[in-house]
């Protein structure tokens, strides 16, 4: 790879952007393409194809072989709530390669006895994200799993205003109506608030707090990889 394009590709990881790197099999030509410049780009469906698998790989494109090299960000799953859900989903987490942390300044319930090798946080998230746990961005999923407003909202409010690419919050239709209240105060625009996940988790049912951690990391792979989100029954 070109020194130029090393500079560049390190300079998108640093920030947390995802870039593809595009070589031409034939003569060994590269260029690298960001994410922001996908849409733009003549590849631009194959490309977003490949960024939303996160996979690289050959593709041919008028009569040429190329091969797509994907650079993404780790992605994170950043849950508050050191909950009943919140434990079922630390193991699942973990075979789907998410990163988790969870928050939750409850000490009683924020024990490293109950979330063994989990990044726990027994503070407020207005006080911990973006210093002891590091900022969201869009490469960062976001589970409210409290039921309190003093903890759940400040934590979505920073999810909706970093562009987290999954936002969702526990809670009955009731319950979500008060919320979209309190955040419609706070400024934000029936835009922003849409994108939180509430009722969370994909509409399979979910009983038990393993269910629930179940259809909720499946609705994050499926924001994740861009699949619409299926109405519920």
């Amino acid at each position: 790879m070109r020194a130029d394009l090393l500079t560049e590709l390190n300079a998108e990881r640093a920030a947390r952007r995802a870039a593809i790197l595009v070589t031409d099999i034939a003569d060994g030509a590269q260029r690298l393409v960001k994410e922001a410049e996908i849409a733009v780009d003549p590849l631009g469906p194959v490309l977003g194809k490949h960024l939303a698998s996160a996979k690289s790989g050959l593709v041919e494109v008028d009569g040429r072989t190329l091969f797509l090299t994907v650079h993404v960000p780790p992605v994170r799953l950043v849950v508050i709530g050191a909950v009943h859900i919140s434990q079922a989903m630390a193991p699942m987490a973990a075979g789907l390669d998410l990163a988790l942390s969870v928050i939750d300044p409850r000490t009683a319930f924020a024990t490293p006895e109950r979330f063994p090798g989990v990044e726990l946080v027994a503070e407020w998230p207005d006080a911990v994200l973006g210093s002891r746990v590091p900022a969201l961005d869009r490469y960062c999923a976001l589970a409210a799993l409290t039921h309190d407003p003093k903890i759940d909202d400040p934590a979505l409010k920073a999810a909706l205003a970093a562009g987290c690419f999954y936002v969702g919050a526990l809670g009955s239709r009731k319950t979500h109506a008060a919320r979209v209240a309190r955040l419609t105060e706070a400024g934000f625009s029936p835009e922003q608030i849409g994108r939180i996940r509430a009722p969370i988790g994909l509409p399979i049912g979910a009983v038990s707090p393993a269910e629930i951690a179940l259809a909720v990391l499946g609705e994050v792979v499926a924001a994740l990889r861009r699949v619409p989100r299926p109405e519920a029954a």
